[in-house]
């Protein structure tokens, strides 16, 4: 699979969705390219040593600024990688209605090899050379967590940009996914992974949907296997579980845990903490490769790991109802023809895993708005529902139970507010799709539809920005 191309992936699902677009080829043709690119090699002392780092940012679409997108640390990191990315963040960012243009960033490096002072020494030597650029900023460029990259890297990059341009009153918004203290919001570490629970729940609702695929409605009582249990894998598998699905099998980069029973996440999390890996967990059947539990029987299907782990070769294997991409490109366009033959759902990772751009875009309005959501009303609406129960319960001579009473007198916190703007935001988009793909019975599938819907708005922006006649 060397002469795989991720971006040549993305732009075969994009030129098949354009045919179901009326929009003129040059406008079409503008959307699909990459506007900026970005290559960089800088050196970082590491030890006794000079280093050569190599590293990119890539703005893909410039329809709406800023531009955002993640900055991933792996040894895979490469141009055609970053450049796909940043592609479907456009896509992701216009099917969700976050009004941000695509980026996406990497550097190319190991993150596991370094010491925490080294990987601040690349991170800041890597934010100093987008400042340069003027490929960062709460206007231009917001980069966030990905692949390899947490709140503590984004500390970094925030503190680095305040120092090289200070007094700047908005920079909390140059960069999003922060430690809380940092201007983070509440609610963004679990964002991606409840999104995609969002989105998958809100399919499973579909009566016709789910008879088309021999499923009952409701995500109860499903068969759920992950694959990868890193932060989005994690709470995808959380959410399920707690939404009454059965985890059967969770599958990691060094083999697969099954259990028919049903398997408890954040215990898999807490052995793997302890051991290393999760070989050997008490009362699951092993399975040796990650690969291999792709193929088991079950109703729904998350591979949130890295991309092109299902393709033209195994996907006729795969026997999953419906597969919902938590990871970025986690299928080959090869496996999206066999799944429309087979009629399997697969539900897009470019809108499945929106939850983290979603709620980035809610921290970004929270960092030039200066205030923490929930703020200003959660007392008066506690106030309020406190004297709207008394008088109700005064006309009744009832009294609710105190579990009733803390429920509805609940004012909103912050995380309250997110979860209810991301769940918000997953429902309106799947119906948004699956609209337009039931108005279009040519669409073969719902990933096409998505992109479609994503073509129709950023060339509507184009078009209304007066850049094209």
């Amino acid at each position: 699979m060397s002469d795989y191309s991720f971006f040549g992936a993305v732009s075969k699902s994009f030129d098949k969705a354009a045919k179901f677009t009326s929009w003129d080829p040059g406008i079409l043709e503008q959307i699909k390219q990459c506007n900026a690119v970005y290559r960089m090699n800088f050196p970082v002392k590491i030890g006794d040593k000079v280093e050569v780092i190599k590293a990119y940012r890539v703005q893909h679409s410039h329809h709406k600024t800023p531009c955002k997108g993640g900055i991933r640390f792996s040894t895979m990191v490469n141009l055609d990688e970053v450049m796909a990315l940043a592609a479907l963040m456009t896509y992701k960012c216009a099917i969700v209605n976050v009004p941000f243009g695509g980026a996406k960033g990497g550097i190319a490096i190991d993150p596991k090899k370094y010491t925490p002072y080294q990987l601040e020494n690349i991170t800041r030597r890597y934010t100093a050379e987008l400042i340069k650029k003027n490929f960062i900023g709460p206007g231009t460029d917001v980069p966030a967590p990905d692949y390899g990259t947490g709140e503590r890297e984004m500390a970094w990059i925030l503190d680095t940009y305040t120092s090289m341009r200070p007094g700047e009153i908005d920079a909390a918004g140059c960069v999003t996914g922060k430690p809380v203290t940092q201007g983070g919001v509440r609610g963004r570490r679990e964002a991606t992974g409840l999104g995609v629970f969002y989105g998958i729940r809100e399919v499973c609702k579909m009566d016709d949907v789910m008879k088309k695929l021999g499923l009952s409605t409701g995500v109860e009582g499903k068969r759920v296997i992950v694959q990868g249990l890193g932060n989005v894998g994690y709470h995808a598998a959380k959410f399920f579980r707690e939404g009454g699905a059965k985890l059967i099998c969770l599958a990691e980069h060094d083999g697969a845990i099954f259990c028919e029973g049903g398997l408890n996440e954040e215990e898999v999390f807490q052995y793997k903490k302890k051991n290393g890996s999760i070989k050997n967990f008490p009362n699951t059947k092993f399975i040796a490769t990650s690969a291999e539990a792709l193929e088991i029987e079950c109703d729904i299907l998350i591979p949130a790991a890295l991309e092109n782990v299902i393709n033209g070769e195994n996907a006729p294997r795969v026997k999953a109802k419906i597969i919902g991409e938590g990871a970025n490109g986690p299928l080959t366009p090869e496996a999206d023809e066999v799944f429309i033959k087979t009629g399997t759902l697969v539900v897009p990772d470019m809108y499945l895993n929106a939850g983290g751009v979603t709620v980035s875009y809610f921290e970004w309005l929270k960092n030039l708005s200066h205030v923490r959501y929930g703020r200003m009303e959660k007392r008066f609406t506690e106030n309020l529902n406190a004297h709207i129960l008394g008088t109700i319960e005064d006309l009744t001579t009832k009294k609710v139970s105190s579990r009733q009473r803390e429920f509805i007198m609940h004012g909103p916190e912050e995380a309250d507010l997110v979860y209810s703007g991301l769940e918000e935001t997953m429902i309106t988009a799947t119906h948004e799709i699956m609209n337009l793909w039931k108005s279009n019975p040519e669409i073969p599938d719902m990933r096409t539809a998505a992109y479609v819907v994503a073509i129709n708005k950023v060339a509507t922006s184009y078009a209304e920005l007066g850049i094209f006649p």
